[in-house]
C-alpha cells in the first residue's frame, strides 16, 4: 500500500514527464481515445420520428479542490513567502538542519517541478564558495550542482588553480531546476535569497565566487551586466566580518562562447592570487 507521500511523488513525476514531453494544457478532466471515438459510426435517424434532444440534468458546481500550501499558504505573495523563508532560515544552525528545512520548504513553486533539491557539494569548510544560478537537468537528476558539461569545466577550471571539491565548497542561488532550465524569475529568486545567505553564513568561507550575472546581482547588489562586473571583488557582509566577492563568468556561458575563456582565466588568477594572500 502506497503512502500519501508517494503517491503525490508519482504525481509529480508524471507531471514532470508530461512538461518536458512539451505538454502544457489539458483538454478535457478524463482522458478521451480520439481516434477510437471516430471509427464508432453514427446512430441512425429515423426519418420518421426525428430524435428530440432531451436536455442535460443541471449539474451540481463542482467545488474547487483546496489549494496547495506554499510555505505557509497557497496564496501568500512572493514577499510574504521570502519574509517566511527568511525568518525559517534563520532558526537554523547548522547546514544540515538548511537543507533538511529546504526539503520541506514549500514557499518555491520549482520544488513541485524539479525531481530533486540539489543543495551543494564539496567541502562545506573550504575557505572558498562557488555560488551559481540555479541546477539543470544533469545536476537535478543527480541532487548535487555543476554535474554536466558546465560542471566538467568549472571542475578543469578550478584544477587550474590548485583547487578541487575537496577545497571548494559549491552551491545555488536557487536549489530546484526552473523547468526547461529557463531562468529563474525574479520571483523565485526572492524567495531562495534567504536560504543562499544563510548557507553563506553557516559555511563561513573566506571567498566567495559568484557565477554568473544572477548570482552577481543577487549577491553583491550590482545592477552591471557581467562581463562589467566581472574581475572585480565586492564587499559582503558575513556576519561580524566583512568578506570579498569575486564576480566571474558562468561556466556554461563559457561553453557556449570560448573565446571568453581568456577573461575567466584572469579571474581565476586574480582568485588564487587572493587565496595566496596577494591580492
Amino acid at each position: 500500500m502506497t503512502s500519501p507521500a508517494d503517491d503525490e511523488r508519482d504525481l509529480i513525476s508524471l507531471l514532470d514527464f508530461h512538461i518536458e514531453s512539451g505538454a502544457d494544457a489539458a483538454l478535457d478532466e478524463r482522458p478521451h481515445d480520439r481516434f477510437g471515438e471516430a471509427e464508432e459510426p453514427p446512430p441512425e435517424r429515423s426519418a420518421a420520428a426525428p430524435t428530440r434532444v432531451q436536455p442535460e440534468p443541471a449539474r451540481a458546481p463542482a467545488r474547487a479542490a483546496p489549494p496547495r500550501t506554499f510555505g505557509q499558504s497557497a496564496a501568500a505573495k512572493p514577499d510574504e513567502a521570502a519574509g517566511d523563508a527568511r525568518a525559517r532560515a534563520g532558526e537554523t544552525r547548522t547546514l544540515e538542519e538548511l537543507e533538511a528545512l529546504l526539503a520541506g520548504f514549500d514557499g518555491c513553486p520549482l520544488k513541485f517541478t524539479a525531481k530533486n533539491l540539489v543543495f551543494a557539494d564539496g567541502n562545506p569548510a573550504a575557505r572558498v564558495m562557488f555560488v551559481g544560478e540555479a541546477p539543470g537537468a544533469d545536476e537535478d537528476r543527480v541532487g548535487k550542482p555543476f554535474m554536466g558539461r558546465s560542471g566538467q569545466l568549472l571542475d578543469r577550471m578550478m584544477a587550474a588553480i590548485g583547487l578541487d571539491r575537496s577545497s571548494a565548497y559549491i552551491a545555488n542561488i536557487v536549489p530546484w531546476r526552473p523547468p526547461g532550465n529557463r531562468n529563474p524569475t525574479p520571483q523565485e529568486v526572492s524567495v531562495c535569497k534567504p536560504f543562499i545567505e544563510r548557507q553563506i553564513e553557516l559555511a563561513d568561507p573566506d571567498l566567495i565566487v559568484c557565477l554568473g550575472s544572477p548570482a552577481t546581482q543577487t549577491l553583491t547588489g550590482t545592477k552591471d551586466g557581467i562581463l562589467k562586473a566581472r574581475g572585480r571583488f565586492y564587499p559582503y557582509r558575513l556576519g561580524d566580518r566583512e568578506v570579498r566577492a569575486l564576480a566571474t563568468l558562468h561556466p556554461a556561458y563559457l561553453l557556449r562562447q570560448p573565446v571568453q575563456k581568456r577573461l575567466a582565466w584572469r579571474d581565476f588568477r586574480l582568485l588564487r592570487a587572493a587565496l595566496d594572500g596577494k591580492a
